[in-house]
């Protein structure tokens, strides 16, 4: 069921043709599409404000360009994260106006037209390999309508680079903190300031890093509060949660 049958039935019950028992009837297949290898959640923008989103590590170009087709056909926006340039091309021939971020792994067809107002989210990285999740969190929150900003490659091994940004860090609404190897940037982060801040643990980091594991439990047990933790490598969740808050403070 797409998007403009959902709203018709809404509009239906609201004026009185159609009643309520009637109604959850339509509305009782209109959850999912099942193509068996996948069950597309074609009514999550009518329940949560945005669309599902295409996870493409582990999922073939076949199951991809299906699963994109089914959702283009009902709100004329696709995103599929964690997506190589052939994930791009894949999508690029389902509708030329699709769009690559390289650095992010993201790719997007159709816009969100949502905008916020007020103070930016801001994006921290520790260092340069971070870049890659961070710029998946930012790109994200821009897409859920966020202004943004950027700041790369500030982590405690130069504690005077991050220092010399604290205005930019004090005008945030929202911080995303990025990082590695030990992971102790947010908790740094978090002590300066007074706004929510979402931790990224990134698998940045020599052996006994253990793929991200050593960040993640480090920014689990900060003592600083404020901090909310995502998993491993999770930008599009950081960007996703600064896009729902930012959605509750209109």
């Amino acid at each position: 069921m797409r998007r403009q049958e959902i709203e018709s039935i809404f509009k239906k019950v609201k004026d009185g043709s159609l009643d309520v028992p009637e109604a959850m009837k339509k509305f009782r297949h209109a959850y999912f599409e099942d193509l068996r290898f996948a069950k597309v959640d074609t009514h999550r923008d009518i329940r949560r404000g945005f669309p599902e989103v295409i996870f493409c590590q582990n999922k073939t170009l076949s199951q991809i360009r299906k699963i994109a087709e089914r959702m283009f056909a009902g709100s004329k926006f696709v995103m599929a994260t964690k997506a190589g340039k052939e994930v791009y091309e894949v999508l690029k021939s389902l509708s030329p106006s699709a769009e690559y971020f390289e650095s992010a792994r993201i790719v997007i067809i159709g816009k969100n037209k949502k905008k916020a107002s007020g103070k930016p989210v801001l994006v921290i990285s520790a260092g340069t390999s971070d870049i890659p999740v961070a710029e998946e969190a930012a790109i994200t929150a821009e897409i859920l309508g966020a202004r943004v900003d950027r700041l790369f490659d500030v982590g405690v091994a130069g504690l005077h680079r991050l220092l010399n940004h604290k205005e930019k860090i004090l005008n945030a609404g929202i911080i995303i903190v990025v990082a590695g190897m030990d992971g102790v940037l947010p908790s740094l982060v978090g002590s300066l300031v007074d706004v929510p801040l979402i931790a990224v643990p990134t698998s940045v980091g020599y052996g006994s890093s253990f793929k991200g594991l050593s960040a993640l439990l480090t920014m689990l047990n900060s003592c600083v509060p404020g901090i909310a933790v995502v998993n491993i490598d999770n930008g599009f969740g950081a960007g996703y949660f600064a896009g729902i808050m930012l959605k509750n403070k209109r």
